[in-house]
C-alpha cells in the first residue's frame, strides 16, 4: 500500500477538478488530483468554453495562450424552427473581453489546465488512479483509498472534493442522494464531415417533432439528435437507414453525407439527467460540479457552471486549507454561494425541457415560431438576456484566491 498525505484530494480530473486543483496549488495548498483514465481523450464531452470561463482564464493570465489552441468562435447562436431562421443568442453585445463561445475539444482544455497546474510545486496529478473508498475516522472523512498502476494507494487529506461527475462514486460512498428533477429527452451524438461551404456557426433545427443540433469541430460536425427519454432501445431495433433518412430530412444540406453514420456503433447515447444534492458536504468531503448537480445539456452550461463552482471553492477555502483550518461550516458556505445560481439555472432548463422540448418531441405538426422568439433580437431590453444567461450565467465567479509564484 502506497501512503500519501495532502491537504486536498480532488477525485476527478475533469474541468472542475483541474480548475480547482490549479487554483488551490496556485495559493500554496498541497493538492492531489486523481484521474482514473490514462488520458483525457474521450469524445462527446462538453466542448463549449463560455465567456464566463474565458474571463476566469484571463484573470489567471491563461486566456491568450488557451485561445492559441485550435478552436472555433461562435458570436451567434441560430436556430431553424419549422423552416424559419431564428437568432437565439447574440454574444457580441456582452460587456466582456470575450463576447463569444469557444468550441474546443475538452481534452485540449484539460491537457492545457494540467500543464498549467503542473507549474506549481504543490500540485500532483495521478493518472490511471481511481478512488474506490472513502476513508473515515471519528465520524469524519479523512481521505480515500485508490488503485493505481503502482498498486493500491491510501491518501490522507484534510479535505476530499468529489468532482467525479453526475454518477459520482464518492457521493454514493458518502450516502448523499440527489433529488431528481427529471428530463423528457436523451441525446444521440455522432459525427458528420464538415465542408467549408457549410458555414461555421452552430445550429439547432426544430421541425415537426424532431430536434437536431450541429456544432463545428473544424473538419467535422458534432451532431446531436434529441429523442424521447428511454426510446433509444426501440430506435436501435430499426435499421440505421431510418436515422440517416431522418437527419437528411431535417438537415437537407447534410443529406449527401448521412451514410457516414454506418451503424449504431457510430452513435453514442447521452442519457440526460437533471438533479442536485440537498446537501453538498459531509465532514471532510465536498461535492461540486456534476457530482453536486447534474445539468441539462440545454445551453451547454454544465461545464461552465462546474468551473464556477471550482472558482468559488478556491476563493472560500484556499487560505483555510493552507492553514489547516477548514470546518464543515466552510463547506456549507460553498454550497450557500453556489446553490441558488444552480437552482435558478436548473429551473430555466427544466422549464424549457417541459414547455418547449417535450411538446416539440410529442407533435408532428409544423407551426410558426412564437412572435417573441422571432423578434427577440429587435427588443433591446430583452435581446441580451439569452446571451447573458448562456454566456455569463446567473452568478459569474471571479478569481480572488491569493496567488503564489510557480516553481522555477
Amino acid at each position: 500500500m502506497i501512503e500519501l498525505t495532502t491537504q486536498c484530494c480532488i477525485v476527478g480530473g475533469g474541468p472542475a477538478g483541474l480548475v480547482l486543483g490549479t487554483l488551490l496549488a496556485r495559493s500554496g495548498v498541497d493538492v492531489i488530483v486523481l484521474e482514473k483514465h490514462a488520458d483525457f481523450l474521450r469524445d462527446f464531452r462538453g466542448d463549449t468554453i463560455h465567456p464566463s470561463t474565458l474571463q476566469a482564464m484571463d484573470e489567471l493570465g491563461f486566456a491568450d495562450e488557451l485561445l492559441h489552441l485550435p478552436h472555433e468562435k461562435a458570436h451567434l447562436l441560430r436556430g431553424i424552427l419549422n423552416g424559419e431562421n431564428i437568432l437565439m443568442a447574440d454574444f457580441s453585445h456582452l460587456n466582456t473581453r470575450y463576447p463569444f463561445i469557444a468550441f474546443m475539444p475538452q481534452w485540449d482544455l484539460l491537457n492545457f489546465l494540467a500543464r498549467k497546474a503542473s507549474a506549481y510545486s504543490h500540485f500532483r496529478l495521478l493518472m490511471r488512479s481511481e478512488a474506490k473508498t472513502l476513508v473515515r475516522e471519528g465520524g469524519k472523512i479523512v481521505g480515500v483509498e485508490a488503485t493505481s498502476p503502482e498498486g493500491n494507494v491510501s491518501i490522507r487529506a484534510d479535505l476530499t472534493v468529489a468532482c467525479d461527475g453526475r454518477d459520482s462514486h464518492m457521493r454514493a460512498q458518502a450516502g448523499l442522494q440527489p433529488t431528481v428533477l427529471g428530463a423528457p429527452m436523451d441525446v444521440l451524438w455522432f459525427k458528420l464531415s464538415r465542408r467549408d461551404s457549410d458555414g461555421s456557426e452552430p445550429m439547432g433545427r426544430f421541425d415537426a417533432g424532431r430536434i437536431f443540433i450541429t456544432i463545428n469541430r473544424n473538419d467535422v460536425w458534432q451532431c446531436g439528435y434529441v429523442i424521447a427519454k428511454g426510446s433509444f432501445g426501440q430506435l436501435q431495433q430499426r435499421p440505421i437507414s431510418d436515422l440517416q433518412q431522418t437527419i437528411a430530412e431535417i438537415a437537407p444540406p447534410l443529406a449527401d453525407r448521412v451514410h457516414e453514420i454506418a451503424s449504431w456503433d457510430d452513435v453514442k447515447l447521452l442519457t440526460v439527467a437533471v438533479d442536485r444534492l440537498p446537501v453538498w458536504h459531509k465532514p471532510g468531503l465536498l461535492c461540486i460540479g456534476d457530482a453536486a448537480h447534474a445539468m441539462s445539456p440545454i445551453g451547454g452550461i454544465g461545464i461552465n457552471l462546474a468551473i464556477q463552482d471550482a472558482i468559488a471553492t478556491a476563493n472560500l477555502l484556499a487560505l483555510k486549507l493552507r492553514d489547516g483550518a477548514v470546518q464543515e461550516s466552510d463547506l456549507a458556505a460553498v454550497q450557500k454561494r453556489r446553490e441558488w445560481p444552480v437552482r435558478l439555472t436548473q429551473w430555466v432548463q427544466v422549464t424549457i425541457q417541459n414547455r418547449i422540448i417535450a411538446p416539440a418531441l410529442g407533435t408532428k405538426a409544423r407551426g410558426r415560431a412564437p412572435w417573441l422568439l422571432r423578434h427577440l433580437h429587435q427588443i433591446p431590453v430583452l435581446r441580451d438576456l439569452p446571451a447573458r444567461f448562456v454566456g455569463i450565467g446567473v452568478r459569474p465567479e471571479h478569481v480572488t484566491a491569493p496567488a503564489m509564484p510557480p516553481k522555477k
